[in-house]
């Protein structure tokens, strides 16, 4: 078994399902739905009315789409609640139409994006090709500052054909865009006219076609949301009104959904997975590829030298590391590709060699450059201990030094895209290995945490993406996985599992993408 399942307890009250959805999706035309479970099964009918509170882990700087993230445990319920979604995913990663489709008939050198016919933002102006051009043209530029810029510089260009079509002309082949699409604020299309008037108006007032509208939001508040009535895909949303609040405590986290009746809560800390599970709550989780890592700065000393970056992971014993901060709930990605992955080889990401870390560190310090490093780390629990683990573990050995800073939540878009840091938590999760990998060991990635740079990865994470067979692709990802191992850019320590956590009373949890949850489908009994 090469992703070792040490969370044993059993989840509890989830069924997969697949929702149906108009027309045909995928990159090609192919069906499908988001996936989901519902804890009252999948054959009762949804009830109308009420309130649902979603807990998430930060809280949005703005609640302009562009700035907004689509991972879930952060701003993804905020986007999916104002904008509602252009596409979502299959439970295998294929696209889906939802508001629109998103195909290509060249191999990903153009695609088409076509509208539902009749769709509108809450303001009762139309959503059309022209505001998906606005939306998707803004991205690129650096001052709208968007998590999804170097995805978006992919597009060449974008062209108006009617007022439900818009030709996407890409700089080079991407057969699996759409993915990006669904991944990203790509998804999420505000009001152009409404945009105009700048990101801090615009915060104050956001106009999106999604199925809730903002009752209230300032800075360091909950997001409260009110149904909107001219949601086009009636009779959806089901709760009259919704609050998405961040708890960035695990454990308080945990005490709120286990003690309320309406609350929801997007969980990425396995314990609080496990005594859910206990406690009978609902607990749904999507396994993905990849994993959460430490990325090590090669931009900068001492990480700029391979052998401190093989010295530290050797260094580091992951099963004690998952104790310390796990209790042994997590689960450790053995291989970078799961078992059930057609990209999937035997060839291991980690090995801890207390010997080979030790003679590496005194080999650097003989050269007078001893390891010396700082952990950046954010303002979690889990992220906080997590650094004094590796803290702890490489205190056990000689030439090497590590010192813990935690970081504002204000900060972390600076310093990622600064790169300002020695070593920061970050992660490479998948369905399909595009865009994730691409995003974070290409050379030509904004995002690429580690700032590995290396011409065989940049080229074989770009033939990944733009293979045109499945045999294509598994040759490029075999040189990935083997270049990851070699260069030690990060440092994988557990995988990415999307949770939702639900009170008793709370149902309809479906989630597209990476874990990216639909309010429109929640209700409450």
């Amino acid at each position: 078994m090469h992703r070792r399942r040490l969370l044993a307890t059993a989840v509890a009250g989830v069924t997969a399902v697949v929702l149906a959805a108009c027309g045909g999706g995928g990159d090609s035309g192919t069906s499908g739905g988001a996936s989901g479970g519902a804890s009252g099964g999948a054959s009762e009918a949804p009830v109308a009315g009420g309130h649902a509170t979603i807990l998430t882990m930060a809280e949005p700087n703005s609640l302009d789409p562009a700035k907004l993230s689509n991972a879930y445990a952060i701003t993804a319920a905020v986007g999916n609640a104002l904008y509602g979604h252009l596409v979502t995913t299959s439970e295998s990663g294929e696209v889906v139409p939802s508001m629109a489709e998103f195909t290509t008939a060249d191999g990903g050198a153009t695609f088409t994006l076509k509208l539902k016919p009749g769709l509108a933002f809450s303001d009762g102006t139309p959503l059309d090709a022209a505001a998906v051009k606005f939306n998707w043209d803004r991205l690129k530029e650096p001052e709208t500052a968007s998590p999804n810029r170097a995805e978006a510089q992919q597009i060449a260009a974008t062209e108006v054909v009617d007022a439900t079509t818009l030709k996407v002309t890409m700089a080079s082949p991407q057969p699996r865009f759409g993915n990006t699409v669904s991944l990203g604020t790509f998804n999420w299309i505000g009001s152009p006219a409404a945009l105009e008037k700048g990101a801090d108006e615009f915060s104050k007032n956001p106009i999106g076609a999604g199925p809730f509208t903002l009752k209230s939001w300032s800075p360091g508040t909950p997001v409260e949301l009110v149904k909107n009535a001219k949601y086009f895909d009636a009779p959806k949303p089901y709760l009259d009104s919704l609050t998405i609040r961040a708890v960035i405590d695990a454990s308080q986290r945990y005490n709120t959904v286990s003690t309320a009746s309406d609350t929801i809560a997007m969980e990425s800390n396995f314990n609080n997975m496990a005594k859910a599970a206990d406690a009978g709550l609902t607990v749904q989780r999507q396994v993905l590829g990849g994993g959460l890592y430490v990325a090590l700065n090669a931009r900068r000393a001492p990480f700029d030298d391979i052998r401190a970056r093989q010295a530290v992971s050797y260094a580091i014993d992951l099963d004690k590391l998952n104790q310390t901060v796990y209790s042994g709930t997590a689960s450790i990605p053995e291989t970078l590709f799961p078992d059930n992955s057609p990209f999937h080889t035997e060839t291991p990401l980690h090995k801890f060699d207390r010997a080979k870390a030790q003679a590496l560190f005194d080999e650097l310090a003989a050269e007078g450059k001893p390891v010396k490093f700082t952990y950046s780390a954010y303002p979690s629990t889990e992220s906080r201990t997590l650094g004094e683990s590796l803290q702890a573990q490489l205190a056990s050995f000689k030439n090497v030094t590590v010192e813990i800073k935690v970081i504002d939540t204000a900060d972390i878009p600076r310093l990622r895209s600064q790169h300002d840091y020695d070593a920061i938590q970050s992660s490479a999760a998948f369905l399909d290995p595009d865009p994730a990998l691409w995003i974070a060991f290409s050379a030509d990635s904004v995002n690429n945490m580690s700032g590995v740079d290396d011409p065989d990865l940049t080229d074989a994470v770009l033939a990944g993406r733009t293979g045109a067979t499945l045999e294509d692709r598994k040759a490029a990802y075999g040189i990935v996985e083997k270049k990851v191992v070699e260069l030690t850019p990060v440092l994988f320590m557990s995988t990415v599992e999307p949770a939702i956590v639900g009170a008793k009373n709370t149902h309809g949890f479906v989630q597209y993408g990476l874990g990216s949850l639909l309010p429109e489908e929640i209700w409450i009994k």
